[in-house]
Order: C-alpha cells, then structure tokens, then sequence
C-alpha cells in the first residue's frame, strides 16, 4: 500500500512540474499596494501606481466591486548609431476588490496626484456615524 502511494505522489509531482511559475507567465505584473476606506456615506480607495499616467489607467466599478488595471511603457530612442546598450520597460498592473456594500457606480471620481490614484465612491446606503458618548475616567 505505501509502494503504491508513493507511486501516486511522484507521478502528481511530476505532472505539475511541467507547469510553468506564475511569475513566468507575468514577469512584469505588479500588485498595487492599496488602502481602502470607508468614510460612512463613500468609500475612498488609494493605489499606489508610481510612473503611471492617467490615460494609461482603465478603472471600472460596478455595483459592488472596482477593477483597475494599467500598462506603462517606456522606451529612450536614440539617433546615434552603434549604440551599445538600449533600456527599456514596461509595467502592468492589476487589482480587482470586492466592495461590502452595494455603491453608486455611476458617482465614482478618480484622480492620480503623485503616483498616487485616489478613488471616491459613495454608498448607495451610507453606514450611519456611531454615537459617541463620553466617559469619564476615575
């Protein structure tokens, strides 16, 4: 019995390492570093997306998730010939987040200041503001 598991092991082993790594498959695939907040009538969602443009930046929401996706390319052209070295690159990213309440797709504002992508989007519901009461310490 353990001839024939170990058997059963090294065969599966041996089929999946014929699958290549995932960071092969997408060697230049970048996750966003993100904040998501939620401010009781809207949330706020901060990407960091440093060397991205905003017309490279696709973002679309829906009534309960935001998917954002971008692709920067850069590449230096020189004139001169004989060159003997020419650097380029190139960077895409892609984050999909699920939101826990139902939002306002429609109302969604973004703007890239700094590397920095900061998405608003309101509620359709907003949370209500927690009544604080004041407590005395003895």
């Amino acid at each position: 019995m353990d001839r024939a598991f170990d058997n059963f092991r090294r065969d599966l082993e041996k089929s999946f390492a014929s699958f290549p790594a995932i960071p092969a498959l997408f060697p230049n695939l970048k996750s966003m570093s993100c904040d998501v907040i939620d401010e009781g009538d809207q949330y706020l969602i901060k990407l960091e997306m440093p060397g991205v443009k905003k017309d490279e930046i696709n973002l679309n929401v829906s009534d309960n998730s935001i998917e954002i996706s971008a692709q920067h390319k850069e590449e230096e052209e020189e004139k001169k010939k004989n060159y003997l070295r020419k650097e380029r690159s190139e960077v895409s990213y892609y984050r999909t987040l699920p939101l826990p309440e139902k939002v306002l797709s429609y109302k969604t504002q973004a703007k890239l200041t700094d590397g920095i992508l900061n998405v608003t989007i309101p509620k359709a519901v907003p949370t209500p503001k927690p009544k604080k009461n004041s407590i005395q310490v003895q």
